[in-house]
């Protein structure tokens, strides 16, 4: 299930995407970025429908992903079913 950000209180959805970059280890070429801009980053991404917010009723989990990955892999369950 997507969770709109726009649902998810200021302080709460910075926090998301803090976990989200830390876990992720993501590199951001050849210099390091702050976190502040790695989380401005990806409110633009999530602000641009390109990343979003998925809730888990399964895991009891929430995460961030591609929104491409995310319809590719709903295609697959629907698929499966």
């Amino acid at each position: 299930m997507i969770i709109p950000y726009t649902d998810i209180a200021e302080d709460t959805l910075n926090n998301l995407i803090e976990y989200y970059v830390l876990r992720e280890g993501t590199d951001y070429g050849e210099h390091e970025m702050a976190m502040a801009e790695k989380v401005a980053m990806v409110k633009r991404q999530l602000k641009g429908g390109d990343v979003v917010i998925v809730y888990s009723e399964l895991h009891e989990s929430i995460n961030l992903m591609p929104k491409q990955l995310f319809l590719q892999q709903q295609d697959e369950q629907d698929s499966a079913s």
